[in-house]
């Protein structure tokens, strides 16, 4: 008869660092890896860069093509700005205007190697990308869809005139985050804040985004999907290799001419001359601040997009952790993670001076690449910002790699995102799940977190508004963005529940014996080899 096995041998203990890693946060590859692992992380985070101005842009009236479009008289007297004092200026403007989609797709990754660069030397400084964030969508549509700019009969001024009403609301909104985070009060907020009720807003950073793996929109043609489904995952994410997935373009090579005669829809979405991204592209145009014109400012939209600032930084605050977890770093204290809120903060107000048409939050997808690839070097990340920016600035160049089709990107996302979903579930280790309490929590916030906010999206899609419905739309925006989100609404339940259910007498069961030695900078040796200021500022910039 077998002998029952020791306790050791059929239970893991809790590890602070996760095991596995080739290189940490603070470790370096060869220089030749470091680029091309760079590369791999500027070409996921293109997924983003592309999707969300294909999708909004042309709402706000914009173009893909470059245009000729002279002015015609009739075009100021149908707009609600009609001086014809401004005639010769509007007639320059309006005389050739490239495409405004590549424009707004090269601004965005243009400030996307700023933020990255900043939040990787001053912010948390965990090798991390700042992406476009899915969390403004609610408010940017509300914003295009505000009868003073819809009554705009040129379709081009429309989108200027919408483009200078969002990144009014931007800058304004981007001082919600920069508050927060350099006033520490985020800090304090993060005290109450467990393993276990990190759990569900970690995990549900990942599950979460379940929908951007199988998009219905792609799903118009069985060849397209299955074929980049299968190729995509075989050759770009399953892989050990790291190299052999670092360049995804060559999934192209096989399907060449394979969609010359397939359906419209199915064009536009697996064929990459149809993104119409090289032809529009300039060969060099650097982005600069208030390149649309002198932002608007409007108190309803101001409000509706503070609601998404708000998530941003609850689903980055969630991606730092799991970040953090992946580059084999400890969790970043109270200060830090405040710190790189304020640094975000900094990012969307960057986002509204040179109208990115979007704000900023931490893109999931590199976080999960960081495990796929195990290499969470600081480094990478940091080429990977300047490639951002040369290929931003190269115009044509970029737009090569930037249509690459989007069920390539889907594809990867189902691995990167269920990775980075699994770390959130990592965090239960430090908890006692034998415990009916947390269990509770757990599954409650779990179900309700992906309850909710599908609940939301199904009414908006068969009602075109969300379940907020009043006459004050900056109310509907404020209640509809946050419902929106997954990590969000996890948040609200799994933290109010765990600070007042039993909370006293459970602090060992939360796991809070093991989080509270991360919440001081000087609670951990190794706090001040992950995350002190570069070039000396810890001098000027003590940590609390």
């Amino acid at each position: 008869m077998a002998a029952d096995p020791k306790p050791e041998e059929i239970s893991h203990p809790p590890m602070d660092q996760l095991q596995g890693l080739e290189y940490c946060i603070d470790s370096n590859p060869s220089w030749g890896e470091t680029i091309a692992l760079g590369f791999q992380h500027y070409v996921l985070a293109l997924g983003t860069a592309v999707m969300i101005p294909s999708f909004l842009v042309p709402l706000m009236g914009g173009n893909h093509v470059s245009q000729f479009s002279p002015p015609l008289l009739s075009d100021f007297y149908k707009s609600s700005d009609n001086a014809l004092t401004k005639w010769p200026e509007r007639r320059c403007r309006f005389f050739v205007h490239q495409g405004d989609k590549v424009r707004v797709v090269q601004t965005l990754l243009f400030v996307e190697g700023i933020n990255t660069l900043l939040q990787t030397l001053f912010g948390t400084r965990l090798p991390i990308v700042i992406g476009g964030s899915y969390a403004f969508m609610v408010p940017i549509v509300s914003i295009i869809h505000d009868p003073s700019l819809m009554r705009i009969a040129d379709d081009h001024l429309r989108f200027i005139s919408t483009m200078r009403a969002v990144q009014g609301a931007l800058i304004v909104s981007s001082s919600i985050q920069i508050i927060l985070g350099y006033s520490q009060l985020w800090a304090i907020c993060s005290r109450f804040f467990s393993p276990l009720g990190m759990v569900p807003v970690i995990a549900l950073v990942g599950f979460g985004l379940f929908d951007r793996g199988f998009p219905v929109e792609y799903l118009s043609d069985w060849l397209c999907n299955s074929f980049f489904l299968c190729e995509s995952i075989s050759g770009c994410t399953v892989c050990r290799n790291r190299f052999s997935h670092a360049y995804p373009i060559r999934n192209l090579l096989p399907a060449s001419g394979a969609y010359k005669h397939r359906p419209e829809i199915t064009q536009i979405n697996c064929r990459t001359d149809q993104a119409y991204l090289i032809s529009s592209a300039p060969w060099i145009k650097i982005p600069y601040p208030l390149q649309w014109g002198a932002p608007t400012f409007d108190a309803g939209h101001c409000f509706g997009m503070m609601a998404a600032v708000f998530v941003s930084m609850i689903e980055s605050t969630g991606a730092y952790k799991a970040a953090s977890r992946l580059a084999s770093a400890t969790p970043p204290p109270a200060h830090v993670l405040s710190r790189g809120i304020g640094w975000q903060g900094i990012g969307i107000l960057l986002d509204g001076l040179f109208g990115t048409m979007t704000g900023s939050t931490v893109s999931v997808e590199n976080i999960g690449l960081l495990g796929s690839t195990r290499v969470g070097s600081r480094r990478v990340i940091q080429i990977s910002a300047g490639f951002m920016i040369f290929f931003s600035i190269l115009g044509k160049f970029g737009a090569l790699f930037a249509s690459i089709p989007f069920p390539i990107f889907a594809a990867v996302y189902c691995v990167l995102f269920g990775l980075v979903a699994s770390v959130g579930l990592s965090f239960l280790q430090f908890t006692n799940m034998n415990s009916m309490r947390n269990l509770f929590i757990t599954g409650v916030a779990f179900f309700l977190g992906l309850s909710v906010p599908e609940y939301f999206r199904e009414y908006t899609a068969k009602a075109y508004h969300g379940p907020a419905h009043t006459r004050a739309v900056w109310f509907d925006d404020f209640l509809n963005t946050i419902f929106f989100s997954s990590p969000t609404v996890a948040l609200i339940i799994a933290v109010f529940l765990d600070n007042t259910l039993d909370y006293k007498d459970s602090a060992r069961d939360r796991g809070m014996q093991w989080w509270v030695r991360f919440r001081t900078f000087n609670g951990d040796s190794r706090n001040e080899e992950f995350y002190t200021l570069p070039f000396n500022l810890n001098r000027f910039f003590p940590p609390s």
